[in-house]
């Protein structure tokens, strides 16, 4: 339900760029896909509004948002250690 959430959220983000189905099918990453920059930063904003997670820019931040599977088990994680 996460993955699908998030999908969504790039869609979004994205303002359409990537589709939400494009975001799940994914074999590449999502910046190959098409994702700005300021999709990024967007898709940074709602993820951690939405998850109430923290995205740090200065570590793994950006490599997180190139892979749904990736985002998804940082958000339960993040959530897991916060619970």
């Amino acid at each position: 339900m996460v993955r699908e959430r998030l999908a969504a959220m790039v869609a979004s983000a994205s303002d359409g760029a990537v589709t939400a189905e494009e975001a799940m099918a994914a074999t590449v990453p999502l910046s190959a896909l098409g994702i700005t920059s300021l999709a990024q930063m967007r898709l940074i904003d709602a993820v951690e509004n939405e998850f109430e997670v923290e995205i740090d820019l200065a570590g793994d931040g950006f490599e997180l948002l190139d892979d749904l599977d990736v985002l998804e088990r940082y958000i339960i994680k993040a959530q897991r250690s916060d619970s």
